[in-house]
């Protein structure tokens, strides 16, 4: 039973999670437990844990006798998440140059094929899957647990910039360019390279989300 309410509060909290980094609740949009729970199917119980855990991360703001209310993410902890970003996925590339396996190689090949497909069909939301799962692979390929793990939720807090940027033909074109040097050199088993292509590749992102301008990316 207790394995249960485990793997209950934890669908919980993480569909409040991705509602709020989706955008789908707003900044200073009160979270009503009852509602909450109606739309998931659950008591309030799991509703009330969840935001309590989402408090401890920062999203939610929990104030007395009054309510949850959605706290976001605003430009600074964007840019602070990318800046860590930048230095762990290069981490990240390094040790997969070590560890990265054939059969990765060969998945992140042929994503890079599709990439180049999509990118060309103008269809942005499998782009944004496809690098999903470009990063993914790139996680596994490490072989840290713990280092997949912080890069997963730092990957899946900055969703909603991502989705703009990757619906932007130049920058899909040059993410996908980057991806190949990074493959390039996770072929070549060189630490140096992939942890440099790697780094290069988030701090052009963020370069490119100056470009953009920061009040189309966070609304």
């Amino acid at each position: 039973m207790a394995e249960d309410n485990y793997s209950l509060g934890s669908r919980v909290f993480h569909k409040i999670r991705e509602g709020i980094l989706s955008g789908k609740y707003a900044a200073n949009e009160e979270l009503k437990e009852k509602n909450i729970g109606d739309e998931l199917g659950v008591s309030r119980t799991p509703v009330r844990e969840a935001l309590r855990q989402l408090e401890l991360e920062g999203l939610v703001s929990i104030i007395p006798n009054k309510g949850a209310y959605v706290v976001g993410l605003s430009q600074k902890d964007i840019r602070d998440i990318y800046e860590m970003r930048s230095l762990l996925e290069g981490l990240c590339a390094k040790w997969a140059a070590v560890n990265v396996t054939e059969e990765q190689l060969n998945e992140l090949e042929e994503n890079i094929f599709l990439s180049e497909f999509h990118a060309g069909k103008q269809n942005w939301e499998q782009m944004v899957e496809l690098d999903n799962r470009f990063h993914e692979i790139l996680y596994l390929a490490s072989g840290s647990k713990e280092l997949k793990h912080i890069l997963t939720d730092y990957h899946q807090y900055v969703q909603r910039v991502r989705k703009v940027t990757l619906a932007e033909a130049k920058r899909v074109q040059e993410s996908t360019e980057e991806h190949k040097v990074i493959v390039e050199a996770l072929k070549q088993h060189d630490p140096e390279k992939a942890e440099e292509a790697a780094t290069i590749h988030i701090r052009n992102t963020v370069s490119n989300m100056d470009k953009i301008g920061w009040d189309n990316l966070i609304k």
